[in-house]
């Protein structure tokens, strides 16, 4: 299995326990840039949390807008 490979799969195992993304973990999962990432929060497409300069998506928010633009 390449490195690749096994870190997608532990960044899978991992999100299924958490309540809340990170902008690189969403970036990972949309296999999209940081920069998209970060432009879709500002575009509101899911709940934002700020904590300090950190920001953090909700998963629930997350997992649903996913559901509801997945063709």
């Amino acid at each position: 299995m390449a490195a690749a490979e096994i870190n997608e799969a532990s960044t899978v195992l991992t999100t299924d326990l958490k309540r809340t993304y990170t902008v690189p973990e969403i970036a990972t999962i949309l296999r999209i840039s940081k920069s998209n990432a970060y432009n879709l929060c500002k575009q509101s497409a899911f709940q934002v949390i700020r904590v300090g300069r950190s920001v953090r998506v909700s998963k629930k928010s997350f997992d649903e807008w996913l559901d509801r633009n997945s063709s």
